[in-house]
């Protein structure tokens, strides 16, 4: 058993304005510190619709289809767009996360890495944001629910900013358990702990502008990992953002590079448990380019010593 890294070129493809943090680079750091590593390489496909409709409306897939450019850039709000290469970047990661879960169940590997961009974690069921256009990680636990007959799966979301998308995509569903911490206030202005969900199935817990590795780590220890453990999820998947990284330029939380590795054990520690270690982890956000390439090595690092 291994642990499979999942990309693309194509997720290179994509292309936001100068200057703009969800840039070409994330992901070419993010490979290169992860090119000597023991991984199972293996190309992202492109996600039929069929699969995007798994959590999407086909007039959403449709609309953003239509809005795809052949040449220049086409502004879907005002931190999101579209270039030539878009769509096909965003279908690959949902595309690899997908096929992430099916090596997973096929007993091909133990666990996954999905290095693909666009993120995907605040596309909501009709709207692209966020810098998102479709819910990689929401689509996945669906698929591996409706495909592969598996009866509950857990969402961990570590990312600094909260994952609306993936609670809208989730929330009515009693089969996924979405628990996510995030720095509260803060883009997109949702995740209060008072969103619960249907029948308790989403957990959120605010961490204050500031907040450091103490205060993360007792988030999860007091809340997020004793709800993913009484919920005994058949897979858990991450939406890995690394952007509550001290040296982050989009928010205000003081994690480093440990607390990462850490939370990561910690959440294979409950999938050995719950899920025969199996875990789909997907990348987020995270946009300072050192930062974010040593949180997802040590990230990455954990997940192939427990891929063994």
């Amino acid at each position: 058993m291994t642990t499979a890294l999942l990309t693309h070129p194509d997720c290179l493809k994509h292309i936001n304005p100068d200057g703009h943090p969800e840039q070409v680079a994330r992901l070419e750091h993010i490979l290169a510190v992860l090119r000597d590593k023991e991984l199972t390489r293996t190309d992202a496909p492109l996600a039929e619709d069929a699969l995007l409709m798994l959590a999407h409306p086909k007039a959403h897939v449709d609309a953003l289809r239509a809005a795809a450019p052949t040449e220049g850039r086409v502004q879907l709000d005002a931190d999101t767009s579209m270039s030539p290469g878009s769509l096909n970047a965003a279908l690959r990661g949902v595309g690899g996360a997908v096929k992430a879960v099916d090596m997973i169940m096929a007993g091909e590997v133990r666990n996954a890495f999905v290095a693909c961009r666009p993120p995907g974690h605040h596309a909501e069921r009709s709207t692209p944001m966020g810098f998102c256009l479709f819910g990689t990680v929401a689509i996945a636990a669906k698929h591996a629910l409706e495909h592969h007959g598996l009866a509950r799966v857990a969402i961990v979301d570590f990312d600094v900013h909260h994952g609306n998308g993936t609670q809208d995509l989730c929330q009515d569903d009693p089969r996924i358990l979405f628990c996510s911490t995030h720095q509260m206030p803060l883009y997109p202005g949702t995740g209060h702990p008072s969103e619960t969900g249907c029948d308790g199935n989403v957990l959120n817990v605010a961490l204050a502008d500031g907040a450091g590795s103490a205060a993360f780590r007792q988030a999860m220890e007091r809340q997020i990992l004793p709800a993913v453990a009484a919920f005994a999820p058949e897979m858990v998947f991450i939406s890995a953002g690394f952007d509550a990284h001290r040296a982050d330029p989009l928010a205000g939380l003081n994690l480093i590079e440990d607390d990462f590795a850490w939370a990561t054990e910690k959440i294979c520690d409950l999938a050995d448990v719950h899920a025969g270690g199996r875990i789909v982890s997907s990348l987020e956000g995270g946009y300072d380019l050192r930062a974010l390439a040593a949180s997802t090595a040590t990230h990455v690092d954990v997940l192939i010593a427990r891929g063994d």
